[in-house]
């Protein structure tokens, strides 16, 4: 057996990937310790590159889209936010809400793709639903008994974007189920929203005055920004 092949062997049994044997024949240095260090930092880096690729794969985004081709001219940002603070995802990480709201094609989708995407690469997990769709997991997961694991798997994340909110009315249950995801996720993980209804016209998606002035309250409280 060559020396690649034990060492091969070796990545298996220890668990490790094979990328240390691609990597070894690739780097060009003599010092035992520079070498090991450069293979310890090609693995972690190829760790990391594949843990956004996993995050990415898991958020569940219909479509990839970037900042790049995004326009911002008819984006109405308020003080204190910057398109910087959008671009970087580090609103998220201070687990604050982003709710974008505007006409339909105004690019909400795109712009909240965008910065999930982004908070992926940095690291950070991702869940990306349409509401109405969002609602009929948790309905489902209500009536097969596994609502408390789904609460789990969303209270992993560090954002939840709920995609054209308002386009579909709920039912009450399916209202009450949302208001307790958004509960949840106060003042612990950040939510996007992307809507073309103003927050006086949430009570017909509800039709629960209180609950949806509790759920405004809620986003709002940590929210910088509302665009178009």
């Amino acid at each position: 057996m060559s020396v690649i092949e034990s060492v091969a062997e070796a990545c298996k049994e220890l668990k490790l990937s094979r990328n240390i044997v691609d990597n070894m024949q690739k780097i060009q240095e003599e010092d035992r310790y520079k070498f090991l260090l450069q293979l310890f930092q090609l693995e972690i880096q190829h760790r990391a590159d594949n843990r956004r690729q996993r995050n990415i794969k898991s958020a569940g985004f219909y479509n990839m889209k970037s900042f790049s081709d995004y326009v911002y001219d008819d984006l109405e940002l308020p003080s204190g936010l910057s398109i910087s603070d959008i671009e970087s995802a580090e609103f998220v990480r201070r687990k604050e809400n982003l709710i974008l709201y505007g006409n339909s094609g105004t690019g909400k989708s795109h712009l909240a793709t965008a910065i999930g995407i982004k908070a992926c690469m940095e690291d950070m997990r991702v869940g990306f639903y349409r509401t109405a769709g969002l609602v009929n997991k948790l309905l489902e997961a209500r009536q097969q008994g596994a609502l408390d694991k789904l609460f789990r798997k969303l209270s992993k994340l560090d954002l939840i974007i709920c995609d054209e909110w308002g386009y579909v009315p709920l039912d009450m249950v399916g209202g009450q189920l949302l208001f307790q995801v958004i509960s949840e996720c106060y003042e612990t993980k950040s939510l996007i929203i992307t809507t073309n209804l103003e927050f006086s016209k949430w009570v017909n998606i509800f039709y629960n005055q209180e609950m949806t002035a509790a759920m405004i309250d809620r986003l709002v409280h940590l929210a910088p920004a509302r665009g178009w």
